[in-house]
């Protein structure tokens, strides 16, 4: 997901979605793409990224009596496969640095605590990479 801020932290009573227009970046801004899954598809979403000439890669969803069809599964598998590069950033936060759930009172606190979590992820990675280039 194209991001204006390097670290967005809002308040939990807060979700994305209400924070759609400001995250994203116009596509001649360095905009991508935007990849989400079905909790995301909305009308709103879908005339902020038409306006911001932004591709909505967001997965579609079936509904009772409405299942997807085939080529609309395909599609959502094809998204799946950027979007599980994401996913795995949370997941190696989870399992590996024991961090996604923050225990200060202060939103302050907790916004440093978040800084430093991707920071910690981006400097494992770091080390990864140099792993794979060296083998």
């Amino acid at each position: 997901m194209p991001i204006t801020q390097p670290n967005k932290v809002t308040t939990a009573n807060i979700q994305d979605s209400e924070q759609m227009d400001e995250l994203l970046n116009k596509k001649g801004d360095g905009g991508q793409p935007l990849y989400a899954d079905s909790a995301y598809r909305s009308i709103a979403i879908e005339q902020i990224c038409h306006w911001k000439n932004i591709e909505s890669c967001i997965h579609e969803r079936g509904y009772r009596g409405k299942p997807l069809t085939k080529r609309q599964q395909q599609h959502n598998k094809k998204k799946s496969a950027i979007r599980t590069r994401i996913e795995h950033i949370f997941g190696f936060m989870t399992n590996s640095m024991n961090e996604m759930y923050l225990r200060y009172r202060n939103f302050i606190r907790n916004q440093v605590a978040i800084g430093l979590m991707n920071h910690t992820y981006h400097l494992f990675r770091l080390v990864q990479l140099k792993v794979e280039l060296r083998s």
